[in-house]
């Protein structure tokens, strides 16, 4: 399925904004700060779902190499198509032979092999897996270029301001390639939007689900999920340059809160800083209702 808008002008939206940050991902890649992760971590952020409050920020506008949490975006477009009707959970996408070349975490497709919307978004989100990313890209797209223009024009709708997408699953690009680029904060508004739609937190809720009648298991990557009250969502991220990232959400009551950690140096530190922080927001959230401190902050400079 492609989009109804013409897809040269979404190729040059697409090119416009990539040379907005096209300087600072190039360089990063060469080595700069961008690519270093912290300890325990590079930054986070954490805000209240509802209102968009900010609770906490630590360096949320330092630019960070998302690694899989850009498939939040990928997720982001296909639930917007969903939304206007252009495709169903039901519909059919075919794997290409681009698709079943990609490595990292994957289910394996094989060319020509066929599976619904819907079972792929599962791959997506509990799996992680960067073959789905690209089948869901290319059916929805028509090309990675084309459905990267759309990821890139959804952000900027969000207000995502720091932030390039380059790929629909988020691995490291190849050789003489622009990395994915965003901040804390950026991802912090992503994570916001999606939560809203009742479908994220169906499928990064689950820790389990056969896979192709059972012969391939899926299995979250997000250890919260088991063991943070409350915990329902969202993604993971992770290669060597990026460090551990984690886009971290749960409700307790009436109150929702994200926590973004990104750049950690391992996955238990991550971890448990992203469970710190989701603590804190929850100690720090009555205080805003009860001061009733009217709209939400706007972002730091």
């Amino acid at each position: 399925m492609r989009s109804s808008a013409p897809l040269v002008v979404r190729t040059l939206v697409g090119a416009f904004l990539a040379s907005i940050t096209l300087t600072i991902s190039n360089t990063s890649w060469a080595g700069s700060s961008v690519s270093a992760s912290g300890d325990p971590y590079s930054s986070a952020i954490v805000i209240e779902a509802d209102t968009n409050q900010v609770l906490h920020a630590e360096n949320a506008d330092k630019p960070v190499y998302p690694a899989s949490i850009v498939k939040l975006m990928t997720l982001r477009v296909v639930l917007d198509k969903i939304e206007s009707g252009e495709l169903s959970l039901d519909d059919k996408v075919t794997a290409t032979a681009e698709a079943a070349r990609m490595g990292g975490s994957q289910v394996y497709l094989a060319e020509n092999e066929v599976f619904a919307v819907d079972d792929l978004l599962y791959a997506l989100m509990i799996q992680s897996a960067n073959d789905a990313a690209m089948a869901l890209a290319l059916h929805i797209g028509g090309t990675k270029a084309g459905f990267v223009a759309m990821m890139n024009e959804r952000a900027v709708a969000l207000g995502m301001r720091q932030t390039n997408f380059t790929s629909p699953h988020g691995l490291p690009p190849s050789r003489g390639g622009a990395a994915d680029v965003t901040t804390a904060r950026d991802v912090a508004k992503l994570a916001r939007s999606v939560v809203r739609d009742p479908l994220t937190l169906h499928y990064s809720s689950t820790l389990h689900r056969e896979f192709r009648d059972g012969k391939f298991d899926l299995r979250s990557h997000n250890e919260l999920l088991k063991s943070y009250e409350g915990c329902d969502g969202l993604k993971t991220g992770y290669y060597r340059r990026a460090g551990f990232s984690i886009a971290a959400t749960a409700r307790r009551n009436s109150v929702r809160v994200i926590a973004i950690v990104m750049g950690s140096r391992s996955s238990h530190t991550r971890d448990l800083n992203a469970a710190r922080l989701l603590t804190l927001g929850f100690d720090r959230a009555p205080e805003l209702f009860a001061a009733a401190v009217g709209p939400p902050l706007p972002p730091s400079n």
